[in-house]
């Protein structure tokens, strides 16, 4: 049985000095330890968000140059695709004026060729013909 005497007050002082010097030798300096181990992961936490919102920005930097590169370089290859075709329909149509010159003088030149080659068969015609006479008639042709 627990009988009330002078040593319950004798542990309970025993008790209290023995809070006192954990508290003072282990719960504070570790308390400590662990507020500082807080502190620490807290301030790597805030500085984590910082980078991340650092990154965000400078990727949304990033895609925004990225977008105007590809805008700039479709407007540049719009402009260039016209004046290939520009460049294009001015050489055809030279090239076509050209052909359509040069058909037009080997037609003349044809024409005249021809206009010269029926004259010399005319000829030729008239001198065969009064051969062909002349040795079907036996005699020649005034």
């Amino acid at each position: 049985m627990i009988s009330v005497d002078w040593t319950l007050g004798l542990q309970f002082v025993n008790f209290i000095i023995l809070l006192i010097v954990l508290n003072k030798l282990l719960y504070k300096p570790l308390a400590k330890i662990i507020a500082e181990r807080r502190e620490k992961i807290e301030g790597s936490y805030a500085r984590a968000k910082d980078l991340q919102a650092d990154i965000d920005e400078k990727m949304a930097q990033y895609q925004q140059q990225l977008s105007d590169a590809k805008a700039l370089a479709n407007a540049e290859r719009a402009k260039l695709k016209k004046a290939a075709s520009e460049e294009e329909a001015s050489m055809l149509a030279e090239a076509h004026e050209k052909a359509s010159a040069r058909l037009l003088s080997i037609k003349e030149q044809v024409a005249a060729e021809a206009a010269d080659a029926s004259q010399t068969l005319q000829k030729e015609a008239k001198s065969l013909a009064g051969q062909i006479a002349t040795k079907i008639l036996g005699r020649e042709l005034a």
